[in-house]
């Protein structure tokens, strides 16, 4: 049975929901959670994820404080540099075309470090990304693209390790429980209707936070905003991730804003199920495409591999896939770089053919013209700026000279077999369009006033992201926008005590 009033509820079990009820939990006796899904597959989209957050931190140090069983040995031989708030600001800027609502930009940034630490005093753990973020040079590991950190266990266990943390904090979180709509009067909300393993119910709440996720499992809203043709997408992560929260929220007159036609979208195998296999997780992403060149059915390239590094290229590449013939594209590596892939490569639920020439090769490319595809390869071949060292740890500016498409970084011929090929699709993982919040997480109305009792964070926030985003930044900010607006929507239920 659900308690029929609580003093906050938050609609969502995720990373930024979980956040949410802990904040919450500090100025208030009773905080309930409402989850969608059932408890094996709680979560949302945070369970499906690497677990990497992107976050401030000025050296070692930084590091050490939020890792406190960083050894001294594995500091000797990492190369971890720093990551600073102009950096981060940087980042965010360059990446979102300068789109960012710079007021809630400036609250994840400055705020980063100060809610990991937070969660590490709750118990979250954290350890450095050392398979996916680091290479090995001459003994030491070197961090590169700005992501160090990632949750222990990834987004498994962080979603397990909150939940404990929640429940210990004598949080309740109802499963299977559906939130349908806002009860709200001009005094702002009051409770919600909820579907509950079957029946539903009315509570009542002097707060509530939405932390519900975006639209990206609603194929009839993919449609509608980001365009014909993305209800082909594959959806990365949980079907439960339908926009609820956001049409919640808009009934009653909230403001809708931010960029509702983009998202963030990633290469995908091209055979993975429509939705996210938690038994899998996130290892249907391709990410090391940055070493590769992808063709498309045309046998054509048709982007820039090696733009930037991956956190900043992968989350808009998912989109410029899906707009190539057949939605699909493959990427052709060889044995110079098959040995750096990255471990999703290995799993057995993999679109792979491998040959020992590259005339065998574009004979097993599913789908591809093999004799374009082939000239593709020798003219890229050919192109290729030898006279500059390979760095996979830098953007190391090996390039190609005089092709329609460069690659500007990271270029190496495709000359040494056995040569593999990798088929990709897109994968959703969030939508960017969401609510108008402040920077108190008050979800905001039409006339530009914020709603009493209602706040917001995580995927369903409109106007952080656009166009982009830099790897890490989806967990950061629901992190850092969760603790926000639980702490206010706690404050304001125990002035309503």
């Amino acid at each position: 049975m659900l308690p029929p009033a609580s003093d906050v509820v938050v609609v969502g079990a995720g990373n930024a929901a979980l956040c949410a009820a802990l904040a919450a939990a500090e100025h208030v006796g009773s905080v309930l959670v409402l989850e969608r899904s059932p408890n094996e597959v709680s979560g949302g989209n945070s369970r499906f994820t690497a677990g990497a957050f992107r976050c401030v931190y000025d050296g070692v140090d930084d590091l050490k404080a939020l890792i406190p069983d960083l050894t001294e040995s594995e500091i000797a031989i990492s190369d971890f540099g720093t990551y600073t708030q102009d950096k981060f600001f940087d980042d965010m800027g360059r990446v979102t075309e300068y789109r960012t609502d710079p007021d809630l930009c400036e609250q994840l940034v400055t705020r980063s470090k100060e809610t990991m630490l937070w969660m590490r005093r709750k118990g979250v753990r954290f350890v450095p990304i050392w398979g996916r973020q680091a290479y090995k040079i001459e003994g030491r590991f070197k961090f590169w693209g700005g992501l160090t950190v990632e949750a222990w266990g990834g987004g498994p266990g962080l979603i397990e390790r909150l939940t404990e943390i929640a429940q210990n904090h004598n949080i309740t979180i109802a499963y299977e429980a559906r939130a349908l709509s806002l009860i709200a009067d001009d005094d702002g909300v009051k409770g919600l209707i909820v579907r509950h393993k079957g029946k539903t119910v009315q509570l009542a709440a002097k707060s509530i936070v939405l932390a519900a996720g975006g639209f990206q499992a609603n194929a009839e809203m993919r449609t509608r905003y980001l365009g014909p043709g993305w209800e082909l997408a594959k959806v990365r992560g949980t079907p439960f991730n339908t926009g609820d929260g956001i049409k919640m929220a808009l009934d009653i007159g909230a403001m809708p804003t931010g960029n509702w036609s983009g998202c963030h979208a990633v290469g995908w195998d091209r055979n993975a199920p429509e939705f996210g296999d938690l038994a899998v997780g996130d290892g249907f992403q391709k990410h090391s495409y940055p070493w590769s060149i992808m063709i498309n059915a045309n046998g054509d390239r048709f982007v820039d591999e090696g733009a930037d590094f991956r956190n900043y290229t992968y989350a808009k590449y998912g989109r410029v896939i899906l707009m190539q013939p057949g939605q699909f594209a493959w990427q052709i590596f060889d044995n110079k770089v098959i040995p750096m892939l990255r471990d999703e490569y290995r799993i057995k639920r993999v679109t792979k053919v491998r040959a020992d020439t590259l005339e065998e090769l574009v004979q097993k490319l599913e789908d591809v013209d093999p004799q374009r595809a082939l000239a593709t390869i020798k003219d890229y071949n050919k192109a290729v700026n030898t006279d500059v060292k390979f760095d996979p740890n830098i953007k190391d500016g090996r390039d190609t000279k005089g092709l329609p498409i460069p690659k500007s970084n990271w270029a190496n011929a495709i000359d040494t077999p056995p040569f593999e090929a990798y088929a990709v699709t897109c994968g959703i993982t969030f939508t960017f369009g969401g609510l108008k919040i402040d920077t108190e997480a008050h979800v905001i109305d039409t006339d530009g006033r914020a709603i009493p009792g209602l706040y917001a964070a995580g995927e369903l926030v409109g106007g952080i992201f656009y166009f982009n985003y830099p790897g890490g930044t989806g967990l950061m900010a629901g992190a850092v926008f969760g603790r926000i607006a639980g702490t206010a929507a706690g404050r304001r239920a125990a002035q309503h005590l």
